[in-house]
């Protein structure tokens, strides 16, 4: 008798119950058998397992060391079985979803709680990178959906028929400065020469593949690199530099006065947001939220206003 699932679960059976007898009975086996299971495998490991002395059946050192280790067993078997019955159903085991960082992650709540309600089982997986990070995800293999990726994306996605590319929606910028930052002041339309001149505040790119995306800034123009939109918007409202932030991120800080719009010469960042997905995921999981992200009020959630507020 090798060392099996069987084995552990008896072990496991008797010390929760505190008896051979009692876990007989939990088993729906006779004790002789369970006595003879332990017995037997005490020999082959060449180790004594149980301590049988008073009347309750106590672990050695050595048993309580093998059903440590063996409960871990026990759980991942039962993980495993579980996840054989889902994917004989269409649901897949796990899907991972890598976000852009132009989308926080809260936006994604809704969809979340909807798609619990079809009570599939399936581990969601979120990551966030940024631009040409979002693309490196999808092409290592390390995400089969991509939310709110930026640009074109490399020539491998787009004349591939690995994947499928559609677009999320338009995300009108402003440029915008603090009302004691230096342009605030300055005339509209903002010379492209007189912007290169002061600190922009620009997202990371976070590829480490792929060449690198910069947007919205000018060549030669002194640059605070931030991990997050999040971060760029509380930068300018601190006043620590200046640049594109999306129009409804900005416009409550624009309507409060914490925040000033200016016009510039300058090009607006481009790259409308899309999803992305490995054609090779087939199962429900990845069609429902497909689905779901092909909705105009859904695309308008996750590319709507930020919730974040800071004080004036």
């Amino acid at each position: 008798m090798t060392l099996t699932l069987e084995a552990i679960r008896i072990l496991d059976t008797i010390d929760r119950k505190g008896s051979f007898g009692a876990a007989a009975v939990a088993l729906d086996r006779v004790p002789s058998a369970l006595t003879y299971s332990v017995r037997k495998l005490e020999d082959e490991l060449d180790v004594l397992l149980f301590d049988r002395r008073g009347h309750r059946a106590k672990l050695t050192p050595a048993g309580q060391e093998l059903l440590n280790e063996g409960r871990h067993l026990l759980r991942a078997a039962a993980e495993l079985e579980q996840r054989v019955k889902r994917t004989a159903t269409g649901w897949e085991v796990e899907l991972r979803i890598v976000l852009d960082a132009l989308i926080p992650f809260e936006r994604m709540m809704p969809l979340i709680d909807e798609f619990d309600s079809q009570n599939a089982g399936t581990r969601l997986r979120f990551s966030t990178e940024v631009m040409s990070g979002v693309w490196e995800k999808l092409l290592d293999g390390e995400a089969d959906l991509a939310i709110g990726a930026s640009y074109d994306g490399p020539e491998l996605i787009r004349g591939s028929s690995g994947f499928r590319v559609r677009p999320l929606g338009e995300v009108e910028w402003v440029f915008a400065v603090a009302p004691d930052h230096p342009l605030a002041a300055l005339p509209d339309p903002l010379p492209a020469e007189i912007v290169q001149q002061h600190r922009a505040v620009a997202v990371g790119d976070s590829g480490r593949m792929l060449p690198g995306v910069t947007a919205g800034l000018l060549t030669g123009q002194p640059t605070l690199t931030v991990p997050t939109v999040r971060d760029k918007l509380a930068a300018q409202l601190a006043g620590l530099g200046c640049g594109y932030l999306p129009r409804k991120w900005a416009q409550p800080h624009l309507d409060s006065g914490a925040l000033v719009e200016k016009q510039t010469d300058a090009i607006k960042p481009g790259g409308a947001p899309q999803y992305a997905w490995r054609t090779d995921g087939r199962g429900k999981c990845l069609k429902w939220f497909l689905a779901k992200l092909a909705e105009p009020q859904a695309q308008q959630m996750l590319l709507g206003a930020d919730a974040m507020r800071k004080n004036k």
